[in-house]
């Protein structure tokens, strides 16, 4: 899907009919503001109302013309990436909410009759103890920005981030949302992400399965017969991998047992196709270490 799609053409044409449906909103509020301002006497809660509601209105309508303004500019550009999985667009609305939310909190504000000048010197005086406390979250936030407007991770990405390996569903201000290959959603800190050893598989666009198993010592097995049956296992799936890929590592070899590890490169990768690949090679081991012929 590119940006130039059906999909994004809709979503920007949605986006500019509800950009124009809030400006003749402000635009009514503002001349009921002019023309009937005598209404206002009788009905004091209006006229907080009106004036929050436009005072959040005029932010959001540029705010909106901004994030218009800048997709435009950008995908003109880019006309050859998909949108879904663009950092970019994600940060832009990342920004985006952020900025709406303060407003709409300012505008909650202004309607009950608190002062905005006075608001915003009593935030600064305690900005530095509001620093403090949320330390943490700012830094993640920081930090997921960064990601956001850097090309290292992308939704759709499969990765390793430490321990925890999977596919990016999501990358927030807080956190990226991993889904591993048993379909558990694994949400990591971006604080963590961002001093973490990070392997982007789908940089290379490939997909490399690897799967780890031991085999005792009372098992006769050499290790051109154990990785030619192994490779026999998996000859079904010979057009979703790179043959040469197929390779039969000795981690290490212990008193008991010796552990290995079988890899492969999938060019593109598929989950179904790698599920059925790993159940080919594990029922292979399982009837290697049965001692099936």
């Amino acid at each position: 899907m590119m940006v130039t799609d059906k999909t994004y053409k809709n979503t920007n044409r949605r986006e500019r009919i509800i950009f124009l449906v809030k400006l003749l909103v402000y635009l009514g509020i503002v001349y009921f503001n002019i023309e009937h301002p005598a209404v206002y006497n009788k009905f004091v809660w209006l006229f907080k109302l009106t004036n929050a509601l436009s005072f959040f209105l005029g932010a959001n309508l540029v705010i909106s013309l901004a994030w218009l303004v800048i997709l435009s500019w950008y995908t003109r550009r880019h006309r050859t990436k998909p949108i879904e999985r663009d950092n970019f667009v994600l940060g832009i609305n990342r920004i985006t909410s952020v900025l709406n939310t303060f407003f709409l909190l300012l505008s909650i504000t202004l309607f009950f009759g608190v002062d905005l000048l006075r608001l915003v010197t009593s935030i600064t005086i305690v900005a530095a103890a509001i620093a403090l406390l949320t330390k943490d979250y700012i830094t993640n936030m920081i930090n997921g920005l960064i990601i956001m407007f850097s090309d290292q991770l992308s939704l759709g990405d499969h990765v390793r981030i430490g321990d925890y390996k999977g596919k990016v569903m999501d990358i927030t201000l807080i956190n990226v949302v991993l889904q591993n290959d048993d379909d558990d959603i694994v949400i990591i800190p971006n604080s963590v992400v961002f001093t973490s050893i990070v392997l982007n598989q789908s940089k290379q666009n490939i997909r490399k399965l690897t799967l780890e198993f031991e085999l005792d010592h009372k098992h006769p097995f050499t290790i051109r017969g154990l990785e030619e049956r192994l490779r026999n296992s998996v000859n079904g799936y010979v057009r979703s991998f790179t043959p040469e890929s197929f390779s039969l590592k000795t981690i290490e070899i212990k008193k008991d047992f010796v552990q290995f590890k079988v890899q492969l490169l999938m060019p593109v990768a598929d989950k179904e196709t790698e599920r059925q690949i790993r159940r080919a090679l594990n029922t292979e081991i399982m009837a290697i270490a049965e001692g099936a012929v």
